[in-house]
């Protein structure tokens, strides 16, 4: 950050404040459709399967572009890899709000892929710029302003789209790409901004530490467990509520997200705990919590509310101690992007498969109980894997 304009603040506090306005636009851009898709659908004519994919297209960029997005992180350095996702999200939401249904689709895998580099190249910074004792905290934040962004994305959409119109209220996304980018600019200086750099290698290549594959492999299955779990209790637990407990959608839309706003304690949370506990037994106590929702849900379902609080917990915290592991864990910047980009690229494959195996299983056996038995299975996933990936993480200081 030697080319930052704003040299009398301590840098750290910029780049933190940075990461959290870059967080805001990094998901909801994607979740804005979802509450504005009825006039969408007048308007524009879209199938249901069409709609459907303008909600599934970034989570699919999010795993088959990891790999090009962590290159692109290496080769033209961390800070224009985050230009590139801030312009890449406001190109891609005014031309979303803008054109024709062609142009729709076109600029959703514009935002797609533009997030895919923000989400290789934000822990790749963390890991370079923050002292080993303050990534923890960074990685947390991050998280929390993830989730923080898509709440708010999702309760203002309909009454502004009522307001002002669908186009409008998608478009009106752009004000937080706008604040970013200037943002950024003003953190790191124009020329590092703007123009690609060779990125750091990360040091001398290493010889991969003893069992660093089977470190990925579990970190991998561990982040592809905890995003099926994610996507698919987002995607049907307001309809599991309309269902078993005669919950109206807007009643059940308003329960559920419990379960996304709560993620910010287990964002802010993960990091204070690994202070005083191990990162394992932070581990274990969020794979509990992820196992009180389907267990809970199936056996006592009138506690809803419960089980959407620790489940909200447990998605957060979840998603901070998985890429917590990722930067303490990897040898070199090199490894770290690596690293990230086959956790996320795998992991995101799975998320993007839980809402419509999760549908299709439940319409073909007729009850939500196979349903949630496929989301505990993917719980389990997270809880084994992730606890027995996470060993070598030292303790936060």
């Amino acid at each position: 950050m030697s080319g930052r304009i704003l040299p009398r603040f301590p840098a750290s506090w910029i780049l933190l404040a940075c990461i959290g306005l870059l967080a805001l636009n990094l998901r909801g851009p994607f979740v804005a459709v979802a509450p504005v898709v009825g006039p969408m659908q007048a308007e524009l004519s879209f199938s249901p399967v069409l709609l459907g994919l303008l909600t599934s297209i970034p989570v699919l960029c999010f795993s088959l572009a990891a790999p090009l997005a962590s290159l692109a992180a290496r080769k033209f350095g961390a800070e224009f890899a985050v230009t590139l996702t801030i312009l890449g999200v406001l190109a891609g939401v005014l031309l979303r709000s803008a054109a024709g249904p062609a142009l729709v689709v076109v600029g959703t895998v514009m935002i797609g892929l533009a997030i895919t580099v923000g989400n290789i190249a934000v822990p790749l910074i963390i890991r370079r710029d923050f002292s080993p004792w303050r990534q923890g905290t960074a990685m947390g934040i991050y998280t929390a302003a993830l989730n923080i962004g898509s709440f708010l994305t999702s309760v203002t959409m309909a009454p502004l789209a009522g307001w002002a119109g669908w186009r409008a209220a998608l478009a009106s996304v752009a004000v937080l790409a706008v604040a970013a980018i200037v943002a950024w600019t003003l953190a790191v200086g124009p020329r590092n901004a703007f123009l690609a750099c060779a990125g750091e290698a990360g040091g001398a290549e290493l010889t991969p530490a003893e069992g660093s594959r089977w470190i990925t492999f579990g970190l991998t299955a561990g982040f592809g467990g905890q995003a099926f779990s994610y996507y698919g209790v987002t995607a049907w637990l307001p309809t599991y509520l309309h269902d078993e407990l005669g919950m109206s959608a807007a009643e059940a839309g308003a329960a559920s997200s419990i379960f996304q706003i709560l993620a910010i304690v287990g964002g802010l949370g993960v990091p204070l705990a690994a202070k005083y506990r191990s990162t394992t037994t932070v581990a274990v106590t969020l794979g509990l919590l992820w196992t009180a929702v389907p267990v809970g849900l199936l056996l006592l379902p009138q506690l809803w509310w419960l089980w959407s609080v620790c489940g909200g917990i447990a998605q957060g915290g979840g998603i901070t101690v998985i890429f917590i592991a990722v930067i303490k864990l990897a040898q070199n910047q090199a490894s770290a992007g690596r690293m990230s980009a086959t956790v996320q690229g795998l992991g995101y494959c799975l998320a993007a498969a839980a809402p419509p195996l999760v549908g299709f299983v439940h319409d073909v056996s007729g009850s939500w109980t196979p349903a949630l038995l496929v989301i505990l299975a993917s719980v389990l996933t997270f809880f084994v894997s992730t606890t027995l990936s996470v060993r070598k993480v030292s303790r936060s200081r």
